[in-house]
């Protein structure tokens, strides 16, 4: 009698090193990854029936008078200015423009507050002294509010765009610096120790030792520190720009114009969660040792 084929013996284990790719899965396997598939698709459904509920309540609301439009808009009012901005331009120029903008911002502040954040986070971690004279500096200026130095970036840098990336590191270098400094300090001494013992240099010990073992702290605040870098640029905007995203919440609000700042907020939204997917795909390139729910956010 002939042995069945492959692809009759039931769905198959995921290929691997140590898995062979046609060994069909157990009945436990299968069993939970069928369940993985139902909570999948049950999560998704409920992300949708919450956004519905949400935007339903509220045209209902300002269809029937509950809530005034005047003030508090309406979705199909937002819809449609999205569509306008989209097809005709905002009063303040073609939307992509000021999308364009604002991302630029973000990735300058993003990058240049990521290599600050780290290089100082990893020479003060290494350094005691260096650390005990600088510390109280960075612990103040990290306690500054950051709308005040938005202010004062304007008036040195003027309404271009180097005033949004400057905010916009100051938001982000603290995140990735506090993440840094504390990731090169949690490494393991025995693994140190050994690095030593086998020959390793300070500059081996640094690069090949401390800083990957450190850089799933590092790895980790990225997602914050981009989101701080995207405040850093709309608030930048809105305080004093010529483009962007947070001109336009801020020229939609002097017009008393509350479905043009939703507006604007919706497309700002839709470019964070575009951004955040991506930062997630840089976080799982830089750490492919981990594991998938390590590296899972909201």
């Amino acid at each position: 009698m002939t042995k069945p084929s492959s692809h009759m013996s039931g769905p198959s284990r995921p290929s691997g090193p140590d898995v062979p790719p046609d060994e069909p899965l157990t009945d436990a396997e299968a069993a939970e990854e069928a369940h993985a598939r139902r909570r999948h698709r049950l999560e998704r459904f409920l992300q949708v029936a919450v956004f519905c509920a949400i935007v339903g309540a509220w045209e209902l609301s300002a269809q029937t008078g509950l809530a005034d439009p005047f003030f508090f808009g309406k979705p199909s009012g937002i819809a449609a200015t999205i569509w306008r901005w989209a097809t005709r331009g905002t009063p303040q120029g073609p939307l992509w423009q000021h999308v364009a903008v604002t991302l630029e911002e973000t990735i300058l502040a993003f990058g240049i507050g990521v290599l600050i954040g780290v290089v100082a986070g990893f020479a003060l971690a290494r350094n005691r002294t260096l650390a005990t004279v600088l510390g109280p500096y960075v612990r103040m200026g990290n306690a500054i509010p950051r709308v005040i130095l938005g202010s004062i970036f304007v008036i040195w840098l003027g309404l271009g765009m180097a005033s949004k990336v400057a905010l916009g590191v100051t938001l982000t270098f603290f995140v990735v610096f506090f993440n840094a400094f504390q990731g090169v300090r949690e490494v393991d001494p025995n693994l140190t120790n050994n690095a030593r013992i086998l020959g390793a240099g300070p500059r081996q010990l640094s690069f090949d030792v401390m800083l990957p073992a450190a850089l799933g702290w590092i790895t980790s605040s990225l997602h914050t520190s981009f989101g701080f870098a995207l405040v850093g640029a709309v608030v930048g905007e809105f305080i004093g720009a010529t483009h962007g995203l947070g001109y336009l919440v801020a020229a939609a609000q002097g017009a008393f114009n509350a479905n043009g700042v939703f507006a604007a907020m919706v497309i700002l939204s839709v470019v964070a969660l575009i951004a955040d997917a991506l930062v997630t795909w840089l976080e799982r390139w830089l750490t492919p040792w981990r594991p998938a729910a390590m590296t899972q956010t909201f």
